[in-house]
């Protein structure tokens, strides 16, 4: 089959489109043809051999994928061949996902909805359900200030849409440009919660307004997580999906006694048994009711092209420079 490799890392320059074997579907298994896998910052932090690289278990990257079932497992009786499913597979596939075809666990896919495409399927999986952690593992009541950092991003759509689909109305956010801040205000967010940190000091934006922020997310790092640090109230909740944490914000998260939420996708693949492969598959059937249910809508998305080498370096180039635009970067197949 087709794939795009990571031949070493580094720049985009080191993918590759070539040849591999096609997997073989274990007991458990289902064998998909994919139909559109999406793009995501891990992917080029993978790429450069930072800290997430370590997950790495083929040189085909992409952890997300949509696609047809076309092979079971001989132990699998949940689904039929001809079924649209996604998955957030991580580095639990045979595979990644910049490829034709992969062999999955199970207990990792749902069913698409079927209001969706197979492109609008792919852009949920890996934001979607880290946006579903942020909000199950930290309860947050309707009347509560909330600051995000970044949430005009994949991350920060989803969860917006979910706070607000909870009552949660007293949100305040970031962003960069004109076409950010229209997306964020689609959401249904006030032009009066969103700050352009290009323009504007965010601090002295937010202090201004006599805000007392009980409950901060991260979604962005670096100097981000010091704004997101000192905004917070004394004995505040900091809910941390990127890592990327400075030492001057730990320092004042510390003095602050803030508790800290840490989020990570991976997590759970860290338990034993099916109890971890129950959690993806689960969480991501619950993300996909609520569209079922109109609680919450799609993603936007950028079909950035088919399956080939400049497709993906594209897709990097862009995420890298924070050209997304509020929308989830998509290669369909």
């Amino acid at each position: 089959m087709k794939a795009i490799i990571l031949k070493g890392f580094g720049g985009v320059e080191n993918f590759e489109l070539t040849e591999i074997e096609n997997p073989k579907v274990k007991e458990n298994e289902v064998l998909i043809k994919i139909k559109a896998t999406a793009f995501n910052p891990i992917d080029y932090q993978m790429r450069q051999g930072s800290t997430e690289s370590k997950l790495l278990k083929s040189p085909v990257l992409g952890r997300e994928l949509s696609g047809e079932i076309i092979e079971l497992g001989k132990n699998v009786n949940s689904f039929q061949i001809g079924d649209k499913v996604s998955a957030y597979v991580g580095s639990l596939a045979s595979n990644g996902t910049y490829t034709e075809f992969i062999s999955v666990p199970s207990r990792l896919v749902a069913k698409n909805p079927s209001k969706l495409s197979f492109e609008q399927a792919a852009a949920l999986p890996m934001v979607g359900m880290t946006a579903l952690q942020c909000f199950n593992r930290v309860v947050i009541p309707k009347e509560k200030q909330i600051f995000i950092a970044g949430g005009a991003g994949g991350v920060g759509t989803i969860l917006i849409k979910l706070l607000l689909a909870n009552g949660n109305s007293n949100i305040y956010t970031t962003a960069g440009n004109n076409e950010s801040i229209h997306h964020l205000t689609n959401l249904g967010l006030s032009g009066n919660n969103i700050i352009d940190y290009k323009k504007d000091n965010i601090i002295d934006v937010l202090k201004e307004k006599n805000l007392n922020f009980k409950y901060t997310i991260d979604l962005v790092g670096g100097n981000m997580s010091e704004i997101a640090a000192e905004l917070l109230d004394v004995f505040g909740t900091y809910v941390d999906v990127t890592f990327f944490t400075t030492e001057k914000a730990k320092e004042m998260l510390f003095d602050k006694a803030t508790t800290i939420v840490n989020i990570a996708n991976y997590a759970p693949s860290l338990k034993n048994g099916s109890e971890m492969l129950d959690y993806y598959g689960n969480s991501l059937q619950d993300l996909f009711d609520k569209i079922d249910k109109n609680s919450i809508s799609p993603s936007d998305i950028n079909v950035v092209g088919p399956l080939s080498v400049e497709t993906v370096r594209k897709a990097h180039q862009l995420m890298e420079n924070n050209q997304t635009k509020g929308k989830k970067l998509i290669m369909a197949l």
